[in-house]
C-alpha cells in the first residue's frame, strides 16, 4: 500500500512538472507569435510610407526636411532587430510620421486629394493594429513573466529554456511627444 501512495504522488509531480513545463514554452511560443504580429505591422506601415510621401512630396517639394526624416526613420525601422531597437525605431517613425501629417495641415489641397486621404486612413488603421499588437506582446509577456518568476513553475523555467522577456518600451521619452511644426 506505501508503495501505491509513493508512486501516486510520484506520478502527481510529474504530471504537474510536465504541465508546468508545457505551460512555460506555450507562453514563450505566445510571447515570440505577438512579436512577429507588432513586425508585421510595422512592415505594414512602413510598406505605406513611400507613397505617403510621394503623394505629400508632390504638393509641399519644399518641406524636404519632414520627409527626408520619414524616409530616415522609415530606413532605420526596416533594419531593427530586436525588441529594444524595434521599440526604439518605432518611436522614431511614429514621431516622423507625426511630422509629415503636421506639414499636410499647411496645404489644403494635399488634404483634399482623394490619394492623400486614403493613404492617411489607411496609415491610421495600421497605427491601431500597431497599437493593439504592442499591447498583445505585452500582456503575453506579462504572463510569461510571471510564470517564470513565481513558484512552482520558476522551478521548470530552466528546464524548458523559458527566461524573462523584454516588455515593448519607448525608451525615448521625447519620441512620445507631439511634435513641434513651425510654418
Amino acid at each position: 500500500m506505501t508503495v501505491l501512495i509513493v508512486l501516486a504522488v510520484l506520478a502527481l509531480i510529474i504530471v504537474i512538472g510536465v504541465g508546468m513545463y508545457n505551460r512555460l514554452v506555450r507562453l514563450n511560443i505566445s510571447v515570440d507569435e505577438a512579436f512577429a504580429q507588432i513586425e508585421v505591422q510595422l512592415r505594414r506601415r512602413s510598406d505605406l510610407i513611400p507613397n505617403l510621401v510621394e503623394t505629400v512630396k508632390g504638393y509641399a517639394a519644399h518641406e524636404k526636411s519632414a520627409l527626408e526624416s520619414v524616409v530616415a526613420a522609415r530606413a532605420k525601422a526596416t533594419s531593427a532587430t530586436g525588441v529594444r531597437d524595434v521599440a526604439a525605431a518605432d518611436g522614431a517613425m511614429t514621431q516622423a510620421l507625426r511630422g509629415l501629417l503636421a506639414v499636410s495641415e499647411a496645404y489644403p489641397d494635399l488634404k483634399a486629394s482623394a490619394n492623400f486621404l486614403s493613404l492617411q486612413e489607411e496609415l491610421s488603421t495600421t497605427e491601431n493594429k500597431v497599437s493593439f499588437a504592442r499591447q498583445f506582446y505585452n500582456d503575453n509577456v506579462r504572463s510569461l513573466n510571471q510564470s517564470v518568476k513565481t513558484f512552482p513553475s520558476s522551478l521548470f523555467a530552466g528546464i524548458a529554456k523559458v527566461s524573462a522577456r523584454e516588455f515593448y518600451e519607448i525608451e525615448n521619452p521625447t519620441d512620445r511627444n507631439v511634435p513641434n511644426v513651425k510654418f
